[in-house]
């Protein structure tokens, strides 16, 4: 890191690619679920990056980082706690047709992966802006998770996130309205 802080890009690189592997491993372990992992993965990426200036090269480097890494860790679970207290469960069997089934493959980006919803929830998308559209169906019909959805609509993790959030929020008014 001390090399890195002097502008060497090659040391730079090999740090973050070394510190990679610790950090998923790291995340894993406290969050218990992969996506979740690599999405706190980048963020401690993208701190360590915007924090590199802080770090002290006469001190360890492993503690800063770790520091890091539990704080991400911490705002994804606090994050995670907010979205749950403030999200309502729909049942899976009003929104999709026979909810036993798998969820739908998606072997080529030209199928529609719409087609396993319901009626409803399916008008209810077509009534979103696309971007919203694309960030809900990435998600929670394809399965992608965050980075890649973020990567296949070429924008950042974040902006997803706001896409997708302003989608769920949009569907629930929608589905509001046609609950009798």
């Amino acid at each position: 890191m001390a090399a890195a802080q002097e502008g060497d890009r090659a040391a730079y690189e090999r740090l973050l690619t070394d510190i990679l592997p610790t950090l998923r491993d790291f995340a894993r372990r406290r969050l218990g679920d992969d996506a979740a992992a690599e999405d706190v993965v980048q963020e401690v990426l993208l701190s360590v990056h915007r924090a590199r200036r802080t770090y002290r090269p006469e001190r360890p480097f492993e503690p800063w980082l770790f520091a890091i890494t539990r704080n991400a860790i911490t705002d994804f679970q606090r994050a995670r706690a907010r979205r749950r207290g403030k999200e309502e469960v729909l049942p899976e069997d009003d929104l999709l047709q026979g909810a036993s089934s798998p969820p739908p493959s998606l072997a080529s980006p030209a199928e529609d992966p719409r087609g396993e919803l319901s009626p409803a929830l399916d008008d209810a998308l077509a009534k979103l802006p696309h971007a919203q559209r694309e960030a809900v169906l990435m998600i929670h019909v394809e399965g992608l998770s965050v980075v890649e959805a973020a990567l296949r609509a070429k924008v950042s993790p974040g902006a997803l996130r706001v896409r997708a959030h302003r989608g769920y929020r949009a569907l629930r008014a929608l589905l509001a309205r046609r609950s009798p």
